[in-house]
């Protein structure tokens, strides 16, 4: 298998991830609930841990379902926290992240591939994504943006939340809860203050740092999702810049 085989795949996973976390990590920012994408996307990861004790690591449909239901619990979780423990609503996200993730580690612990198993998660596998699992995403992601566009000025904290988890769940499995982060905050922290073009801006950070950071992987035979992650640091801060130097 090629190169171009294996990156291009890779590539358009990373566009399909950044279609829905890019408008969702914008309005993450703004209600400020930065943890809720990594508390989410943890919770959607103990659904896949708990559906491979099961026995069902052989039937993707129903991992993306136990997946799906958990994250969906999580948004109930997190719509609760932000009623009712409002002033601590950070605080308290922070360590659903944390007892999820603990959570994780405690099912994994008699497993002795453990160790490999939540570097897939944390990390991803990208570079291995099929072609059945772009398709899904495909699909689930022009329902959510669409869903979202439609919406968007009516959803409510749960209808917001649930349409974040999905989004989040699928994401996971394809490129890992680090890379989910970085494709949420990192275009939104990048054009925080625009006030035109703040979208195109945003697709512009994310691009580069997928494209950048593949390409870095496959020449230094890097770990692709650290490598992407670091890029698309990079990519931001070069848009900050850019943001200091033009009226945009």
């Amino acid at each position: 298998m090629s190169t171009l085989d294996i990156l291009l795949p890779a590539f358009l996973a990373g566009l399909l991830v950044l279609a829905t976390h890019i408008p969702l990590g914008i309005m993450v920012l703004e209600r400020g609930v930065i943890f809720a994408d990594l508390a989410v996307a943890q919770i959607a990861g103990l659904g896949v841990i708990i559906a491979g004790l099961m026995g069902l690591t052989e039937q993707p449909i129903l991992v993306q379902l136990i997946a799906a239901i958990s994250a969906l619990g999580g948004a109930l979780l997190l719509t609760w926290i932000e009623h009712h423990l409002t002033d601590v609503k950070e605080a308290c996200i922070g360590l659903t992240f944390v007892l999820a993730a603990s959570l994780g580690i405690l099912l994994m612990s008699r497993d002795v591939h453990s160790g490999e198993h939540l570097k897939d998660m944390l990390v991803g596998q990208i570079l291995w994504v099929s072609n059945s699992q772009l398709i899904a995403t495909a699909v689930l992601s022009s329902v959510l943006l669409l869903l979202w566009y439609k919406l968007r000025d009516r959803l409510q904290h749960l209808g917001f939340y649930a349409l974040f988890a999905l989004a989040v769940t699928a994401s996971v499995q394809l490129v890992g809860i680090y890379l989910v982060f970085a494709s949420l905050i990192i275009p939104a922290i990048a054009t925080y203050n625009l006030t035109r073009h703040r979208i195109g801006y945003a697709w512009i950070t994310g691009v580069l740092g997928y494209a950048l950071g593949l390409f870095l992987s496959a020449w230094f035979d890097l770990p692709a999702g650290a490598a992407i992650v670091w890029a698309m640091a990079l990519a931001g801060a070069l848009v900050m810049l850019m943001k200091a130097r033009t009226v945009v």
